[in-house]
């Protein structure tokens, strides 16, 4: 089974870009660590394509030569959180009307292929830099929720969980800027993850 991980630098996280077989350091190493000595008479293949820094549309651009041409079983995406990141950070133009759009047809594109579709929602932890952004996001994320939740196979509402844990757990030990996770916040994702993706294992 051929699984490709879609997204932006939580799904990168420092993978060689060379390298086909690099996972990178983040919850794709850490759920592949895990995920294949539970199977091992079963051939899984990982392959990683985050980049960091992309947005939705980057995903949508890319997605016939970073996902369709590999011929996956299964699509792992995870993104949402640079559109508004960008929106704060370098001044850049949210169209909530062109998200849900781009979104809507990334999706899509993976589902007509006949591929495995499993969607983990961004989340947005309440570093003080990052407060003044949750407003924002709140809408975004009931675009995400909406579309993503009716068009994947297996929709992971991971906001809701870190947020719901950082009510008793210090924020930080998942993420310390509030968006990209700690190692315990990767194993989190990983081990979330690997439940959704062995429902639907060949």
């Amino acid at each position: 089974m051929k699984i490709v991980f879609l997204g932006d630098s939580i799904t990168d996280s420092g993978r060689d870009r060379a390298d086909e077989k690099s996972l990178g350091n983040g919850y794709v190493k850490i759920l592949a660590d895990k995920l294949l000595p539970i199977y091992p008479d079963t051939d899984i293949e990982l392959i990683n394509k985050g980049v960091a820094g992309d947005e939705v549309g980057d995903l949508l651009a890319r997605v016939e030569r970073d996902v369709l041409s590999l011929k996956p079983d299964a699509v792992v995406i995870m993104a949402g959180i640079n559109n508004v990141l960008h929106k704060f950070e370098q001044k850049k133009e949210l169209d909530l009307n062109r998200f849900e759009l781009d979104l809507t047809k990334l999706l899509t594109t993976v589902k007509d292929a006949g591929i495995t579709l499993i969607f983990l929602e961004p989340f947005l932890l309440p570093a003080p830099e990052k407060r003044r952004m949750r407003k924002l996001f709140e809408t975004e994320l009931e675009i995400i929720d909406r579309v993503a939740s009716s068009l994947s196979d297996e929709f992971v509402a991971f906001d809701e969980m870190f947020n719901g844990l950082a009510v008793s757990i210090p924020y930080a030990e998942y993420s310390v800027d509030g968006v990209r996770p700690t190692h315990r916040g990767s194993r989190l994702i990983a081990d979330t993850a690997i439940k959704a993706i062995r429902k639907h294992l060949l």
